[in-house]
């Protein structure tokens, strides 16, 4: 009995999160870039349905937003690739 709560007790001590703070904190702002780039994307409507608006055509719409999108989508991309633990080959 006593061997199988110090064997618990062990795996316990060594099990350690995939991600540290840094990876973290990173996807986080990728993730303030994607919210960013689709809160710019939305709105831009008329209040007549009828009149055709070319507020749709903006630069903000049609650059800005969906590079902050995929920049967010990187940002993701390399904080879950990311290991602050690993040391540099010499």
């Amino acid at each position: 009995m006593s061997k199988k709560k110090n064997r618990q007790n062990s795996q316990k001590k060594s099990q350690e999160f995939i991600f540290q703070r840094r990876n973290y904190l990173m996807m986080f702002i990728g993730l303030a870039f994607i919210a960013l780039g689709y809160i710019l994307m939305a709105g831009g409507g008329t209040e007549d349905p009828e009149v055709f608006s070319d507020a749709i055509f903006s630069f903000r719409r049609i650059r800005l937003a969906p590079t902050l999108v995929l920049i967010g989508l990187g940002i993701q991309v390399f904080a879950i690739l990311f290991n602050p633990n690993k040391k540099k080959s010499e």
